[in-house]
């Protein structure tokens, strides 16, 4: 009854997590600011909501997190920048290409075998990469879309460097890439001040779209399958656009909706399949 419970628990934490995260999208498109700076900002907002959990983190100046920290704050800037340049649709839907990225990083540094779905995944998600690029043909978008692969890229890179930790921790990671991100924004903050409705939604983003969310789901982690994170975590890229939508009128074209649904089922279906051989497997 106590690990029925506890499971029960981590679906919830999970759950919130993703639906913090997925505010992402319509905070920035509400930011009158740049996007180093604003992505700097809510770092350091995240840091400190973070480190109030964690009290002391653990830098253990291993290859792994520097580079796991490095890519934290690469991750988060390119995807800020992105969701300036294109759709907030097409910025997290192109981020979730991750996995995919994953699992041919995979091959090369952690020596692992790339299987026939993996290879069927890559091809579908570069199919639906594909359909974004045909309803965005001015250079903003494109660019904008560019730069969210690169977001999913520079997650894989984040991913692989987390696996590689023998005596570190996702958590302490990603507070030192956040710290990472604010130190690079600093000379871009004060080039330009936001105003104060900018100042107060970047806080309320640091606070319960990036610090508090991140630790609901380290702490989901412990309790929840491989499957169960999976399909949670597809509740932000199905989530972000909508509420883009609904407050902002936002609204993706009919190719990258499609693009958008190949890439996710790919993720999931490809997730749902592993997940199923490692428990053949034990």
């Amino acid at each position: 009854m106590e690990i029925k419970s506890d499971r029960y628990k981590g679906i919830i934490l999970a759950a919130i997590a993703s639906m913090m995260w997925s505010t992402g999208g319509i905070f920035i498109k509400l930011v009158d600011w740049n996007p180093i700076s604003i992505s700097g900002f809510r770092s350091l907002i995240a840091a400190l909501v973070m480190l109030t959990y964690i009290k002391k983190p653990k830098f253990t100046k291993s290859k792994p997190q520097i580079l796991g920290s490095i890519t934290t704050c690469t991750t988060m800037l390119f995807f800020i920048i992105a969701n300036k340049l294109t759709t907030s649709a097409n910025a997290i839907l192109l981020q979730y290409t991750a996995p995919i990225f994953v699992a041919i990083l995979g091959v090369w540094i952690l020596k692992e075998k790339i299987r026939w779905y993996d290879i069927v995944s890559i091809i579908a998600v570069f199919l639906g990469m594909i359909l974004f690029f045909i309803d965005n043909v001015n250079i903003g978008n494109t660019l904008g879309n560019i730069i969210a692969i690169l977001s999913g890229f520079s997650m894989a890179c984040m991913t692989i460097s987390l696996r590689l930790q023998k005596d570190g921790s996702a958590i302490d990671t990603t507070f030192f890439g956040n710290m990472l991100t604010f130190i690079i924004a600093i000379p871009f903050i004060f080039i330009s001040l936001p105003d104060v409705k900018s100042l107060i939604i970047i806080i309320i983003m640091g606070v319960f779209q990036l610090g508090i969310p991140y630790i609901f789901y380290v702490n989901a982690t412990k309790y929840l399958s491989a499957l169960e994170a999976i399909l949670i975590t597809v509740i932000e890229p199905l989530l972000n656009p909508l509420w883009v939508y609904i407050f902002a009128g936002e609204k993706p074209g009919t190719y990258a909706i499609i693009g958008g649904i190949v890439v996710i089922v790919t993720v999931m279906l490809r997730g749902i399949y592993v997940s199923k051989l490692e428990v053949q497997e034990e």
